[in-house]
């Protein structure tokens, strides 16, 4: 249990962190408006919005590791699930990347944010089904 959790919590950084790094905005593009101002991509805005779900997710993953009863392995891995589910859902259909395919978003964050979003789920089902064999909670 303790090394999913590690896992998660590596997940969590690397959610947080890639996108930071691969948005339009991190690359010197902006989108310039008519009256010359200029304002954020899209991308820049699902970078900001997978930092605020790998922050949870983080913690999550360091709540996993100390967890010793059955529910709250169990309710922090749902948790972990959801989160992993909307890291994928934040760049594909919520908010979305840039339309140009040789945009850095598109080409490198969002198949990362997919992967690593995938591989959260994942490993927050297994520590779900790996909840199931600890001990009962002492009343």
């Amino acid at each position: 249990m303790k090394a999913a959790a590690v896992v998660i919590i590596i997940l969590a950084v690397l959610i947080g962190v890639v996108p930071q790094f691969t948005d339009c905005q991190s690359q010197g593009k902006m989108l310039e408006l008519p009256n010359g101002r200029q304002i954020s991509m899209k991308c820049h805005w699902t970078a900001r919005a997978e930092l605020a779900l790998a922050i949870p997710a983080a913690v999550v993953g360091g709540l996993l590791a100390f967890s010793r009863r059955r529910e709250s392995a169990r309710n922090l891995s749902i948790l972990g699930v959801i989160l992993g589910g909307m890291a994928v859902l934040v760049p594909t259909s919520l908010i979305g990347v840039c339309t140009s395919p040789d945009m850095a978003c598109n080409s490198v964050m969002k198949p990362a944010l997919i992967l690593m979003g995938s591989l959260l789920l994942a490993m927050s089902l297994v520590t779900l089904l790996a909840s199931r064999r600890m001990p009962e909670a002492a009343a």
